[in-house]
């Protein structure tokens, strides 16, 4: 299978190179030169379990940089930030075919309206991954692939040939996954996790282990997830998650006490977060169903101002 990963962050790499030992033609794309061309000098270096091994690889700085002897690419994989998403789409629509599907892993809420207003509703799966990668040093990676769940379906929830036959290429990588009749419900589950942690480690500045010492934390999550849980059920989403402190809980599970989600990772790289499309899509939903999300909206207050001081 012909595989483009679109944003081969540490995430895109960990996945793109276990489907590249699996025998996949498989090119990572990423912007930043610096990693490709490390990643094209000496491989793409994975981390497992504390060992490194390196995984040759096919790596470009954009679409254009793909080789199209073989044609469009099968399945493309979006991984890019969440604000980047339209623009980074429509530079790579040249790797999209009749056949080709597009698979959007990233965090948050709105990425398949922007998708498919580009590539159109047909094309797409939604999928969630609770796979993690962290990056060491330029093309150096360490891989969290083992036991970690991908959840991919249909927008309409409807089990595909298309998804199995996805899940499938990702299960004989090593890559858990399962393909879902209810994937909205899946999306918004795992928005819950982030609306419960995301913004407040980022405001904060605490790591996990910090972050889960703090009692009037605690509340503050269970509060802002409390009303995502109702906008959820005004938009007829169907959730797994039944108590709000339950998105709390699984945020932090298994997570080292020096764990940095990725929001706050951007802001101490001065990079404007994702907070659009995790609280913010609570908060624009709330709007669109009459749900009226205060804490929702404060928290977006907050990271916006702090992203402000940073741009100074």
């Amino acid at each position: 299978m012909k595989i483009a990963v679109l944003g081969a962050g540490a995430l895109g790499c960990a996945m793109g190179g276990v489907l590249t030992e699996a025998g996949h033609e498989v090119w990572l794309i990423n912007r930043n030169a610096v990693q490709v061309e490390a990643m094209t000098q000496r491989g793409l270096v994975l981390r497992t379990d504390g060992v490194d091994r390196a995984v040759l690889v096919r790596a470009v700085t954009s679409a254009a940089g793909v080789d199209s002897a073989s044609g469009p690419a099968d399945l493309l994989i979006v991984l890019v930030k969440s604000f980047h998403t339209a623009e980074a789409m429509r530079s790579a629509v040249s790797l999209v075919g009749p056949q080709t599907v597009v698979l959007s892993l990233q965090n948050g809420l709105g990425h398949e309206e922007v998708l498919a207003g580009i590539v159109g509703r047909d094309k797409l799966l939604a999928g969630k991954t609770y796979v993690g990668g962290t990056q060491l040093a330029p093309g150096h990676v360490i891989a969290g692939t083992r036991q970690k769940l991908t959840v991919i379906g249909e927008l309409d929830g409807t089990v595909s040939v298309r998804a199995e036959a996805v899940a499938a290429v990702f299960n004989a990588a090593g890559l858990d996954t399962t393909v879902s009749d209810n994937i909205m419900g899946t999306i918004w589950d795992k928005l819950l996790v982030n609306v419960a942690t995301g913004a407040l480690s980022g405001i904060t500045r605490l790591p996990y282990g910090e972050l889960y010492q703090v009692p009037a934390l605690e509340a503050c999550a269970v509060a802002a997830v409390t009303e995502a849980m109702a906008v959820a059920r005004a938009c007829g989403v169907r959730l797994s998650i039944t108590e709000p402190v339950e998105a709390w809980r699984m945020a932090g599970a298994g997570l080292p006490f020096e764990f940095k989600n990725s929001m706050l990772q951007s802001l101490e790289k001065g990079s404007v977060t994702e907070i659009d499309f995790i609280n913010g899509a609570v908060v624009q939903q709330g709007v669109r169903h009459g749900i009226a999300t205060p804490v929702n909206q404060t928290l977006v207050a907050a990271i916006k101002g702090i992203e402000k001081s940073l741009m100074r």
